[in-house]
């Protein structure tokens, strides 16, 4: 039952906040985070098109990048699970790339700056390191680096969580927002290490 809740749970956030990207094409002027950023920001032509570049790669890889996580989808069809894992490294990596460019303007400064552009590295790398694993015939190592190239990408849902929340315990936004910049990753990652050890316990039972 609490694994029932949990994939409700998770699925729903993963496609709830996969497809907030869209109000960004489906209302008219400033959106969202766009609202708090100064206008020779928003007339940047590079951050214009890396920011895009970044929520809409991103908001595929929240849809696309929980389905790799079921087990019956990868024992019934495995061509599916390609399929899906391809757009989900590639849409990855282009999110993660620009995210790391915009995450130099990022509200709040040098710390808050610094825990995005952590964020963008190692789900830049962890993504990389899987397919590159992947290729290689190495299961057990591309199925760890996913685990943890999915806690990063998921980020984008802990940090809509955890942002209202330090707001109201914190009353000020820009604080609020630099200890998102960490806390919206760091926990994932935990979690991810808590996963990933179970994991390798079992190959690890099963093989013995």
């Amino acid at each position: 039952m609490k694994k029932k809740i949990f994939w409700v749970l998770f699925s729903f956030f993963s496609i709830t906040i996969g497809l907030y990207p869209l109000k960004y094409f489906l209302i008219n002027g400033k959106v969202g985070i766009l609202n708090g950023k100064p206008e020779w920001l928003l007339t940047n032509v590079v951050w214009y098109i890396a920011f895009y570049i970044h929520i809409v790669f991103g908001g595929v890889a929240l849809l696309v990048g929980w389905l790799q996580f079921s087990s019956k989808l990868r024992s019934r069809n495995v061509k599916i699970h390609r399929h899906i894992g391809k757009i989900y490294v590639v849409s990855a990596l282009f999110s993660s790339f620009s995210g790391f460019y915009i995450a130099l303007f990022a509200d709040g400064g040098f710390r808050a700056s610094l825990g995005f552009s952590c964020l963008s590295i190692i789900w830049f790398c962890t993504t990389l390191m899987a397919y590159l694993a992947i290729r290689n015939q190495n299961i057990v190592k591309h199925q760890v680096l996913m685990v943890y190239s999915y806690a990063a990408c998921f980020a984008a849902v802990t940090l809509r969580i955890w942002l209202p929340v330090l707001i109201l315990i914190i009353g000020h936004y820009i604080t609020a927002y630099i200890v998102v910049a960490w806390l919206s990753w760091i926990p994932n990652l935990l979690f991810a290490y808590v996963i990933t050890e179970k994991l390798t316990g079992k190959l690890s039972r099963r093989d013995s």
